[in-house]
């Protein structure tokens, strides 16, 4: 992580002295309320660490301060000092008679405690710790990280950082940072747990001409973190939009509940980086392999309704239209042009990106026709043509925009002699009526960057490329069909969890936390999965009698919990119709078992009817350490692994999220019945993973689980379980249910 407040904090213990350990003010030990209104809107502020010497942090923050017009009280605090840029210069906190509200604390990393103290003694409810080398710089960085949230905790203030680079409140015209740049007043608020990355985002949206309300630089988070700013930002009327850039979530489930309310009021748009680590535990199912950090914060953000940014760009272009425009009723995206090409990248990326094509109704078409040249494309894209003027532009636009086929408008104009972008982008601006969503891609960069300033002034957000503003829209389609989802209402069935507690009990004290197939489908049964009859043989004859026992066709498996994948050595034999072939089965898959893995706990042979024929599908779980259970739907067997065709979703799940697991595979074309191939029952592989969810719901011990094959056939056929498997955790007996 980037140190933001950088070697010139350090210097400045060349100015200071040791900060003063008799104090004046008395200290109240029990802890007061801690409201974040004193850091995001404080009436007097104090910069402790205060510098005459341009280019120190503590420098430019007081200039910061003074430039961007905050009117509440500074407070220059150092002990080598009288004066700073004009304002009275205190040697500690406690020469000033006053109380403050917050506390900007720019000093070397040794000295922050008696900073923070003093605040508290100063009745500060909050302080901003600019200063580096805590955790970020190793073990001993940590401790006195620990030390300083620890103190802050005891008094009762709150504290940003350390290792930030401060705050801004445009509305309250608060630049309580050492970044140059000050952005316009605007209703998008920026947190970020990068201060470097912060400062950069602040300078492109000055750039961009982008009005910003809050930037929230948290940095490494001891004490106030991304979930304490999501819920401030949620209640704060200046801030239309939150976007965020993260590198880590503290706390999964607070971060879920939290992430929830906010998005329930107000778009969360967040940049998440470092999702390609693999996890410290070795993963050893087929869900554990193929269930990343990506996919884990991936199933939290659909949960919770965040919107997820792929870059910097994507995160600035979603916030924006999120900002300035009304969400979409639908998915029908109108465009608008004056050149084919331009037009077409769009139409393919409306199409591509899964949003769809507006269908003009015939009244929309018989007005285009009016308005617009012979030689115009009434369809969609709406070609205007290249001498297309201002006016000719907005009429097609008020057709448009008055078709109730079309839910979203996106106007491209590439700058033509007669195009007039500036004067284009005015009347566009007064023709929207705001009840549909508009979105620019002015093409080009001299010739309209008057109109894009225009556009960004009188708040239509302007692309420079068609395919970026298709993505913005999707952005906020998906919203918008998130705000208007049904109420999450999750099923719950009557189990039997006396059964599932005495095999789990067994497995625990046993001592083993691979569960093999016989246990792990005992539980599954118990859970109202179909399970075929079967049974462990230990000998050939005991095959032969079990085989005899449940009828012919038979299959018959290895059974050991050290051969995770049967295939792979032979353990699995299909369609033995006699007690022949079960016989010499039995005997030829021991002995290779012994062979090739001589050390393995070979069980026996799990000798089973043999199922209809269906559809393999793979239903899985795994349990991330931050979330908790994330859910698994694939094409099952072989294809898992080649194919990858997998979706996640966080436990508990609804059966519409259900559903929208098999939606959003690949294969779920497949599997209704594509090209000839007969449908399978949807409901009841949706029902499957609600069983699932409610399994590991209820049982935490549980940490991964496949059930792999599960055969589904067409409506009418009872899909049942082929091979299941689970791993338990080092978890405590669990008493069985009386």
């Amino acid at each position: 992580m980037e140190t933001c407040a950088d070697t010139a904090v350090l210097s400045e213990v060349a100015e200071l002295t040791e900060w003063p350990n008799s104090r004046k003010m008395v200290f109240n030990d029990h802890p007061a309320p801690r409201p974040l209104e004193s850091l995001l809107a404080p009436g007097s502020i104090a910069v402790i660490g205060a510098s005459r010497a341009p280019g120190k942090v503590g420098h430019e923050i007081l200039v910061n301060l003074q430039q961007g017009g905050y009117a509440g009280t500074i407070v220059p605090v150092n002990p080598a000092a009288r004066e700073v840029l004009g304002l009275k210069c205190y040697g500690d906190l406690s020469e000033y008679q006053l109380p403050i509200d917050l506390s900007v604390i720019v000093v070397p990393t040794k000295a922050v405690k008696d900073a923070i103290v003093m605040s508290a003694r100063a009745g500060a409810k909050a302080v901003i710790v600019i200063t580096a080398g805590f955790k970020e710089s190793g073990p001993k960085g940590a401790e006195l990280e620990n030390e300083i949230a620890a103190v802050c905790h005891a008094k009762g203030v709150r504290m940003m950082g350390p290792n930030c680079i401060g705050l801004i409140n445009t509305h309250h015209k608060m630049n309580a940072t050492f970044a140059s740049a000050f952005p316009p007043v605007g209703a998008i608020s920026i947190i970020s747990q990068s201060g470097a990355l912060c400062a950069a985002m602040l300078d492109l949206a000055v750039g961009r001409k982008m009005g910003l309300s809050k930037i929230i630089s948290f940095g490494n988070k001891a004490d106030l973190n991304e979930v304490d700013f999501l819920q401030a930002l949620a209640d704060d009327r200046e801030t239309k939009v939150i976007a965020g850039y993260l590198e880590s979530i503290s706390a999964g489930d607070e971060f879920l509940r939290v992430a929830e309310q906010a998005a329930s009021q107000k778009p969360v748009v967040i940049l998440k980086v470092g999702t390609t680590a693999a996890g410290a535990r070795a993963a050893s199912s087929h869900t554990g392999s193929l269930a990343g950090v990506d996919m884990a914060y991936g199933s939290a953000f659909k949960r919770s309704g965040v919107i997820r940014a792929e870059n910097i760009e994507a995160l600035f272009d979603y916030a924006l239209a999120l900002a300035m425009q009304p969400l979409p009723p639908g998915k029908r995206v109108g465009i608008i042009t004056n050149a084919g090409g331009p037009g077409i990248m769009a139409a393919d990326a409306v199409e591509n990106l899964g949003l769809q094509m507006a269908l003009p109704t015939a009244r929309t078409k018989a007005d285009l026709q009016k308005l617009l040249p012979p030689t115009a494309t009434l369809g969609n894209p709406v070609d205007v043509i290249g001498d297309a003027d201002p006016d000719r532009y907005v009429a097609a636009f008020d057709c448009l925009q008055q078709d109730p086929a079309t839910d979203a408008i996106i106007v491209v104009v590439t700058p033509q002699s007669m195009t007039k972008p500036l004067e284009l982008a005015k009347k566009l601006a007064a023709a929207h009526k705001a009840r549909k969503p508009l979105l620019a891609a002015f093409l080009g960069g001299h010739s309209v960057q008057a109109a894009i300033d225009e556009l960004m002034r009188v708040g239509i957000p302007n692309y420079p490329s068609p395919d970026r503003a298709v993505r913005a829209l999707l952005a906020m389609a998906d919203y918008a069909a998130w705000r208007n989802r049904p109420p999450r209402l999750v099923t719950r069935f009557p189990v039997n969890r006396r059964r599932v507690d005495r095999v789990i009990n067994w497995q625990v004290r046993s001592g083993i936390k691979q569960m093999g197939e016989v246990e792990a489908k005992e539980i599954l049964r118990a859970y109202n999965f179909m399970i075929l009859p079967g049974h462990l043989a230990r000998t050939a004859d005991e095959a032969v009698e079990a085989a005899e026992r449940i009828g012919y066709p038979v299959v018959l498996k290895i059974c050991s919990p050290d051969i995770i994948h049967k295939s792979d050595f032979g353990g699995v034999r299909l369609n033995l119709a006699n007690a022949e072939q079960v016989r010499d089965a039995f005997d030829l898959m021991m002995l290779r078992a012994h062979r090739r893995t001589p050390q393995a706990n070979i069980r026996g042979g799990f000798v089973e009817k043999m199922g209809a024929r269906g559809r393999e599908l793979i239903l899985g779980m795994t349990r991330d350490p931050q979330f908790g259970p994330m859910l698994m739907f694939g094409l099952g067997g072989i294809f898992v692994e080649v194919m990858k065709d997998v979706t996640f979703h966080l436990a508990p799940v609804t059966a519409e999220e259900a559903m929208q697991m098999l939606i959003g595979t690949r294969s779920y074309e497949l599997l209704k019945g594509a090209r000839g191939q007969a449908p399978v029952d949807l409901d009841a592989i949706a029902g499957a993973l609600q069983h699932i969810s409610q399994l590991v719901t209820d049982y935490p011990q549980i940490v991964e689980l496949d059930i792999n094959p599960f055969v589904v056939g067409e409506v009418g056929m009872t899909p049942y379980v082929a091979d299941a498997r689970m791993t338990l955790a080092n978890a405590e007996v669990k008493h069985e249910q009386p």
